[in-house]
C-alpha cells in the first residue's frame, strides 16, 4: 500500500480565469500558499493520516540516523576487509618463504648423513699421504709404491669429486683452526694450555664443520686455548 499526495495542479486551480494578467498573479499566489502549507495528506489504506510539519522534521531526523548508522557499518565492513586483506598478503608471503625454505633445505638430512663419508676419505687421504711420505722407494722390489700412489690418487679424486657435489647443493666444508671461537659454529672437545695465543682461539681441530647456505649443519669439533693473554678490544683511532 503506497502513499499518495493529494495537490491540486496549478492549471486546474486557475483554469476559470482567462485574462493573462489574473492568471499570472492567481498562479504565483496559490504556489505561495502551496509553499506555506504545513499539512500533507497521506493515504495509507484506507485511512488518511495528516503529517505536521514537525512530524515530517522528525522522519527526516530519522532517516538521517539511519543513513548514519549505515555508513558507520559500511566503514566497518571496510576496515575488517582491509584487515583480512592485509592477513591474506601475511600468509602468502609466509606460506611463500616457507616453501622456498623448503626447497633451500631439503638436502639438509641427507647431506648430513654424507658427512661421516666425507671424514672417512678425507682420513683415508692423509693417512695415504703419512704413508707413502715414509717409504723408501729406492728398497720397492714390489712396486707397491705405483700401487700407493694410485690408491692415494683415487681417495683424493673421491674426497674431490664429493666436496664438488656438496658445493652444488649449497654444503661447504670449514676449518676453523687458529680462528676465534665461536659457540654458534664451534663445539669445543677440550682445552689447551698455550700462553702464546690469546684464550679462546681454535688450536686444534679433530672435525671440520659444514655449512648448508647460511645454516650450520654440523659445528666443527674443536680444541680451544686457555691460559694466554685475553683478546683487549680494538683503539679507537684520533687518540680517544
Amino acid at each position: 500500500k503506497g502513499l499518495a499526495f493529494h495537490l491540486l495542479p496549478p492549471n486546474k486551480m486557475i483554469r476559470r480565469y482567462t485574462n493573462p494578467k489574473t492568471r499570472k498573479v492567481l498562479h504565483m499566489n496559490q504556489m505561495v500558499k502551496l509553499q506555506r502549507k504545513t499539512v500533507v495528506r497521506l493515504e495509507v489504506g484506507t485511512e488518511d493520516l495528516d503529517l505536521s510539519k514537525e512530524d515530517l522534521v522528525k522522519l527526516v531526523f530519522e532517516k538521517d540516523e539511519l543513513l548514519t548508522s549505515k555508513d558507520e557499518e559500511i566503514k566497518d565492513m571496510k576496515d575488517k576487509v582491509l584487515r583480512s586483506y592485509a592477513e591474506m598478503e601475511n600468509v602468502i608471503a609466509r606460506t611463500k618463504r616457507e616453501s622456498e625454505n623448503s626447497k633451500k633445505y631439503a638436502v639438509q638430512n641427507f647431506s648430513k648423513s654424507l658427512l661421516d663419508v666425507a671424514d672417512n676419505l678425507a682420513r683415508a687421504s692423509s693417512v695415504v699421504k703419512e704413508s707413502f711420505s715414509k717409504l723408501d722407494t729406492s728398497e720397492d722390489s714390489s712396486g707397491a709404491v705405483p700401487l700407493l700412489k694410485t690408491l692415494l690418487e683415487g681417495v683424493d679424486m673421491t674426497d674431490k669429486q664429493l666436496g664438488e657435489v656438496f658445493k652444488k647443493f649449497g654444503v661447504e666444508r670449514f676449518d676453523p683452526l687458529n680462528e676465534k671461537f665461536d659457540p654458534d659454529k664451534h663445539f669445543a672437545l677440550f682445552q689447551i694450555p698455550d700462553p702464546s695465543k690469546p684464550s679462546g682461539t681454535v688450536a686444534s681441530v679433530v672435525k671440520v664443520g659444514y655449512m648448508l647456505h647460511d645454516r650450520v649443519l654440523r659445528p666443527a669439533e674443536v680444541g680451544v686455548t686457555e691460559g694466554g693473554p685475553s683478546e683487549e678490544p680494538e683503539e679507537k683511532s684520533g687518540g680517544e
